[in-house]
């Protein structure tokens, strides 16, 4: 009696198993992952691509492009958060660098996103901060020529970065503010220093302000009470440059809210404003 249960569980697991190795891994539905090389820096990057459901249908029509940064992270939300508010767009996900060499695939975001080095000198050397610059020029060169060459794009283009993603977007928009025609920054994770440079960039760059014009929507969970003094500085930079043709949302805060649980609400309410500017 014992062997004859052992093998009805053995052939049970067998047969679960079969079933289970059987199964196809979940994919984002319209959605491909085409690799991308940053050629000035020799680094290898990928882009996760999502078209609208209408792309093959209406082979005229050219849709309006989301670019954001830790695609790895942003773009289950991001896709489903378009899906059912502005469901005619291109989504364009901008991975971490793929041949970094380091066991934590994440870590090329402390250095692409950040414009400034660091001045511990421990931290520069273990993340290699300050090079958005560089990072900012493969998007523009390498990432959007790609895009709008290869996909139906039109001539409306967003960014929505989230922490540091949000504060390389403020990096982005006050050093070439028509990289993009819409930004939302999601909690953005200054530092004095980077809030700093930022209002150096702001001043120098009204010219290039007033000719682009962009539009920025701002989030802040409300329980991010350590990042309040930051978040009001860096207002205080976009009122200011508001004098040049820039528009914002003020500050929007999100309720009951930390940094990690603020995610969500902050895409659907930055997606909402992104509608309503490109008048979807």
């Amino acid at each position: 009696m014992k062997y004859a249960t052992a093998l009805l569980v053995l052939t049970v697991w067998s047969l679960t198993s079969t079933a289970v190795s059987g199964l196809e891994p979940f994919g984002m539905p319209r959605s491909e992952v085409v690799p991308i090389e940053d050629k000035a820096n020799d680094r290898q990057y990928a882009l996760y691509i999502k078209l609208p459901e209408s792309y093959r249908e209406n082979p005229e029509k050219r849709y309006p492009v989301i670019y954001t940064t830790d695609a790895k992270w942003h773009m289950d939300l991001l896709s489903g958060t378009t899906e059912y508010l502005m469901p005619e767009v291109i989504l364009v996900g901008i991975s971490w660098q793929l041949d970094v060499g380091d066991e934590r695939e994440f870590v090329s975001r402390f250095r692409d996103y950040t414009p400034v080095a660091s001045t511990n000198p421990e931290r520069q050397a273990q993340y290699n901060f300050g090079q958005a610059a560089e990072h900012l020029s493969f998007i523009r060169d390498g990432v959007i020529s790609f895009v709008e060459q290869n996909y139906r794009a039109n001539d409306q283009r967003a960014y929505l970065g989230y922490s540091l993603g949000g504060a390389f977007g403020a990096f982005v928009l006050f050093s070439e503010p028509d990289t993009f025609d819409r930004y939302i920054l999601g909690s953005p994770a200054f530092n004095e220093i980077s809030l700093a440079f930022s209002s150096t960039l702001a001043q120098q760059n009204g010219a290039k302000l007033e000719t682009s014009k962009p539009g920025v929507f701002v989030s802040l969970g409300e329980l991010e009470t350590s990042e309040v003094d930051l978040a009001n500085g860096f207002m205080t930079v976009l009122e200011r440059a508001a004098d040049s043709g820039l528009s914002h949302t003020g500050l929007q805060i999100i309720e009951n809210s930390d940094h990690g649980s603020a995610v969500p609400e902050t895409f659907v309410r930055g997606i909402k404003w992104l509608k309503q500017q490109f008048g979807q």
